[in-house]
């Protein structure tokens, strides 16, 4: 960082979609050193800046946006009977979080939604919100009751005494578990509990939720709030599509977006006592990397007493030594988080990597592309390797490319780095007797989705597309409903390297000295100023298949008739029927044209799960 924080009034710290990065980024291929501070870290951070906020006499509250499940061995590497994010949890809870909301991650299984309703939320003494997610449980009478995971709504005082109202809502998911239900936002807010609870004007309103901040929902809640209250300051913290964004929806409110996986700590502030009802507010917001580095040049602290290390010093610069950064929460939290990576035996080393396999930053199907390594080398020898016949029928694997989540760097390969590269554990299913050229059919028509999608990408819209773009409109809007948010991110990579190779006179002056910079995030959003606290000059980012396949290795020659094993993943089952009853209705052999294929013809393919298909590959082959 170069300059320090904008402090105002009342100033927010904000983290969401940490998905179990409690650890850090621990490798050293950039841009994981960006990123690499653990929860201790961040934890001392918070004191600090709490520290300084008393000094400065203003309010500043810790806000969290949802999904603390899936994606590290932390959170997923627990032991069998466990359930996952239990523990890592435990770690979130010891730090003084204001407000946090629920994230669809928390939904996908019951079992971990009954987690959060029982053991989570009470620890946030009624901060924790679900303003429109319930859980059917059963109460002390052995009664089934349906009610909020958390809270529907919080009201409290700040220090400095401003009153908050406050909602933790969810956007309109559709992949939650059965006995949880999540309410459409546009019904929540007619709900005669909501209106009543806006009714009263507080100070401000804060509105935290896993919900991005722009092409979504926001504007339903905001608007029925600015029906009853027109000038009251809205602050907005969202999340969900792992990207940095900022936009005002007036100018008296401000929302902010922080990244994902423990890569981005959120900051806003303003002004609201020295402004009268209808001026605009002085608003700022800052994207900090969480590193020590950071957290450091902005609490005027160091790794030592030294007074050389910080460049932001709390007070007016003294040769006296410089605070230490570490505090003894920090410390406790770093040694927890190490023990419950040595209890779930994290370290585990199932081979070296050779390289660095990444899903976006090289073009698929390159050789270092982790979708070019599952596909053609990890499922054929994995899921083969561990049938039980002897023979192997010849087959046609097909996976969403959706279901690898994070890259792969070379050196050791260990439990951890397997699930944070595929923290999904889905099942591989298969449909035996489906004639090859039915099987292509299949790749076939995926794959030109897939295409349609880059087309309107880079046009900018459906044109010429027809049914095809209408039917991948339904589908990729299916997918965002169900929580797949890859391609948001996806999208948004690839404009910072858009806007890097085409940029604009003030983008050029801005890059002048970027010779300097290291590889990370470039954000644009649409607030005003530079939101990055760290320039970076951007990661390169190549558009991806949805999905992937796998050709048999040792089917030599295949007629269309012969018949294969088709295998998939178990997520993208209802969609692969209606495909392949689709194809084989067009191109199979005159006997079979009239076979509808269904759920009682999938069978399971492999024991192993999508979880363990890497670390089988790196023991054969690394």
């Amino acid at each position: 960082p170069t300059r320090p924080l904008q402090w105002g009034d009342i100033n927010f710290i904000h983290t969401t979609d940490t998905h179990g990065w409690l650890l850090g980024h621990q490798k050293t291929s950039f841009p994981e050193p960006n990123y690499s501070g653990d929860l201790g870290d961040f934890a001392s951070f918070v004191s600090h800046m709490k520290e300084i906020a008393l000094q400065k006499d203003v309010d500043l509250l810790l806000i969290d946006s949802g999904d603390l499940h899936d994606g590290t061995g932390l959170s997923d590497g627990f032991p069998p009977g466990g359930v996952d994010a239990h523990d890592s949890n435990q770690f979130l809870k010891q730090l003084p979080y204001d407000v946090m909301a629920i994230g669809n991650h928390e939904l996908y299984i019951y079992a971990n939604t009954l987690d959060m309703h029982t053991n989570f939320a009470p620890a946030l003494n009624g901060r924790y919100l679900s303003s429109n997610v319930n859980i059917t449980t059963v109460d002390a009478n052995n009664n089934t009751i349906d009610v909020p995971v958390g809270d529907r709504f919080a009201k409290f005082t700040t220090r400095k005494g401003k009153k908050v109202t406050a909602f933790g809502v969810l956007f309109d998911f559709t992949g939650n578990d059965h006995n949880t239900t999540v309410q459409k936002v546009e019904d929540m807010v007619k709900e005669e509990w909501f209106t009543s609870e806006i009714a009263e004007e507080p100070d401000f309103f804060l509105l935290v939720g896993h919900m991005p901040v722009q092409r979504d929902n926001w504007p339903l809640v905001f608007n029925a709030i600015r029906a009853v209250h027109p000038e009251t300051p809205i602050f907005i913290f969202g999340g969900h599509t792992h990207i940095r964004d900022c936009v005002q929806l007036d100018n008296r409110s401000m929302s902010l977006e922080s990244g994902r996986y423990m890569e981005t700590v959120g900051w806003m502030s303003a002004n609201v006592s020295s402004s009268t009802s209808s001026d605009p507010i002085s608003f700022s917001r800052r994207y900090l990397d969480t590193n020590r580095l950071t957290y450091q040049f902005h609490t005027g602290t160091s790794d030592s007493n030294s007074t050389s290390s910080s460049h932001y010093p709390r007070h007016s610069p003294s040769p006296s030594p410089l605070p230490s950064f570490d505090t003894p929460l920090g410390l406790q939290i770093t040694q927890g988080l190490n023990a419950l990576s040595d209890r779930f035996n994290l370290s585990f080393q199932f081979g070296i990597a050779p390289s660095d396999f990444t899903i976006n930053q090289v073009a698929y199907p390159s050789s270092n592309s982790i979708l070019t390594l599952m596909g053609a080398q990890v499922l054929p020898f994995s899921l083969t390797v561990s049938r039980t016949n002897t023979t192997v029928p010849p087959f046609l694997m097909l996976t969403n490319s959706g279901s690898l989540r994070f890259d792969i760097y070379s050196g050791p390969f260990t439990k951890n780095d397997q699930l944070t590269a595929s923290p999904f554990a889905d099942a591989f299913n298969y449909i035996p007797g489906v004639e090859w050229g039915v099987a292509l059919g299949v790749r076939g028509a995926l794959d030109e989705a897939g295409e349609a999608r880059r087309i309107r990408k880079r046009d900018g819209g459906l044109g010429g597309l027809g049914g095809l773009g209408n039917e991948l409109e339904k589908r990729e809007e299916e997918l965002y409903r169900r929580g797949d948010v890859r391609k948001r991110y996806m999208d948004w990579m690839a404009s910072q390297v858009r806007r890097h190779d085409t940029p604009d006179a003030s983008d050029k002056d801005e890059n002048e000295d970027e010779e300097d910079l290291t590889l990370g995030y470039v954000t644009t959003d649409s607030c005003p100023g530079i939101g990055d606290d760290t320039l970076h000059t951007p990661l390169n980012s190549f558009d991806i298949p949805d999905f992937i396949s796998s050709d048999d290795p040792f089917a030599i020659v295949l007629t269309n008739s012969t018949l294969v094993d088709l295998v998939f993943v178990d997520f993208i089952q209802d969609q692969l029927l209606g495909i392949l009853n689709d194809v084989q209705a067009q191109i199979g052999e005159d006997k079979t044209k009239k076979k509808e294929f269904g759920a009682g013809d999938v069978r399971t393919y492999s024991t192993l799960l999508s979880t363990e298909v890497l670390g089988v590959w790196a023991i054969g082959n690394w």
